[in-house]
């Protein structure tokens, strides 16, 4: 049975907090970005609290992409809250398959921080 997405949120969150690092996928065009699954005109980055789990979604189109770490503050800092200004949702360790949680950052600065106390 695979995990479901709550599982996998939660788990995001626990591993974050326990490494202090998450990780997205960078290229030289860029970062990894797509459409929501969810949201007609919302776009999602997303990211995954291992390393092996972010190296595992670099196939098909994003296989020229590698895992790259990010501290917890800055994550917090500078990226959760660009992506609020810039309407980006939050993609939350998605799966081999890019499927998962989709979720607007402020909600995830609000879960991590409650969790941080």
């Amino acid at each position: 049975m695979t995990e479901d997405f709550r599982q996998a949120y939660l788990r995001f969150i626990d591993q974050t907090l326990e490494t202090g690092v998450v990780w997205n996928l960078i290229h030289t065009d860029g970062f990894a970005i797509c459409e929501s699954e969810q949201s007609a005109d919302i776009s999602v980055m997303p990211f995954w609290s291992s390393k092996a789990e972010a190296q595992a979604a670099c196939i098909d189109e994003w296989q020229e992409y590698q895992p790259n770490p990010l501290e917890f503050d800055d994550f917090i800092d500078h990226w959760l809250h660009g992506m609020a200004e810039d309407e980006v949702y939050v993609g939350i360790n998605w799966s081999d398959e890019l499927a998962g949680v989709e979720i607007e950052p402020v909600i995830l600065i609000d879960d991590l921080l409650a969790e941080d106390e």
